[in-house]
């Protein structure tokens, strides 16, 4: 079948099946984001299935759908594994076999004390390509400010003017992005991952209408963040439960743009954007003229104090962000 045709049939779908089932169907070389955050063997109740399995028998089977996520993902494409420390030596190993190593990303997430080890501290994500031809777009954070003050936390010694009014470009540790804690965001699922996690993952990886597939996609996340960004995408789960929430909340989702351009937003604060885009959106944030001042004060979009915005649409629906209209309400 070709490609265009089998990706309509199954393009925007969250579909309900064992992954490995699932992918083998998919041609090869056919989709520009895969992204698995897999059961973690750690002995946790999912809705219909408990993770426990033997260490050989789980890695062999964690083999297989590594296998059919590089077989699928495109020459320009990107490959991203989530997991803890201890299993993603495994699937690095394995994956330095088959697809080109980027980064192991370092996310900053608080865990519970183990004994007799140092605090696990964070969960990394393995990127892979599988050409030197793939797609990578610089992306800047907000600057770390102190919670009292709100000075910026980083020295730039005599440099301050040179601050990017954004924030800086973002390195392969991320601190800046929290684990839900939450229970009122937090979905019927032990292992949500934060939204604008896999935003910040798709904007440095793809293109508006490219496709993103997540073979593991419990409620949904990477979905709605391709959904958010003006992505494609290709959800499997083999839980139907977990199918029906996801489903239902993609129903509610609508794209974040600012002028023209994607970006990811949390509690109403824009946390990522491409280094690219910045000259086309810094006109929706109010912006202290002189660098200095910006050590001290925060960008805000204008829509925060009341100024002239409008919502923009995109493909006839409304986002969730703002660009300046232009004349006052």
């Amino acid at each position: 079948m070709e490609n265009k045709d089998f990706f309509g049939s199954i393009g925007n779908k969250i579909i309900q099946g064992d992954c490995l089932e699932v992918m083998r169907k998919i041609p090869d070389n056919s989709v520009d984001v895969t992204f698995a955050d897999p059961p973690f063997n750690l002995k946790k109740k999912y809705n219909s299935y408990f993770d426990k399995h033997e260490i050989d028998e789980y890695l062999s089977w964690c083999k297989n759908w590594l296998t059919e996520m590089v077989r699928i993902t495109k020459p320009t494409g990107s490959i991203f594994v989530h997991n803890i420390p201890k299993w993603l030596i495994y699937f690095g190993s394995y994956l330095n076999e088959i697809a080109i190593f980027r980064h192991w990303i370092a996310w900053d997430a608080m865990g519970s004390p183990l004994g007799k080890t140092l605090l696990p501290n964070h969960y990394g994500i393995l990127y892979y390509v599988k050409s030197k031809d793939f797609k990578f777009y610089d992306i800047r954070m907000l600057h770390k400010r102190c919670r009292s003050c709100h000075y910026i936390l980083q020295d730039y010694g005599g440099k301050k003017n040179q601050m990017h009014q954004f924030g800086p470009l973002v390195s392969d540790v991320w601190t800046d992005i929290h684990r839900i804690r939450h229970k009122k965001r937090r979905d019927e699922h032990p292992c949500q991952l934060p939204l604008h996690l896999l935003e910040r993952l798709l904007l440095l990886s793809s293109d508006e209408g490219d496709i993103v597939l997540d073979p593991f996609v419990g409620t949904g996340t990477t979905a709605i963040a391709a959904k958010k960004l003006g992505r494609k995408f290709i959800g499997i789960d083999i839980d139907p439960k977990y199918v029906e929430i996801t489903n239902k909340k993609l129903e509610d989702v609508r794209p974040t743009v600012i002028n023209g351009c994607y970006i990811s937003n949390f509690l109403d604060n824009v946390i990522t954007i491409r280094d690219k885009d910045w000259d086309k959106i810094k006109d929706a944030f109010v912006v202290p003229k002189d660098p200095l001042e910006l050590e001290k004060r925060k960008i805000y979009l204008l829509h925060k104090k009341g100024r002239a915005i409008k919502y923009e649409a995109v493909k006839g629906k409304q986002s969730d962000l703002f660009s300046m209209c232009g004349e006052e309400k």
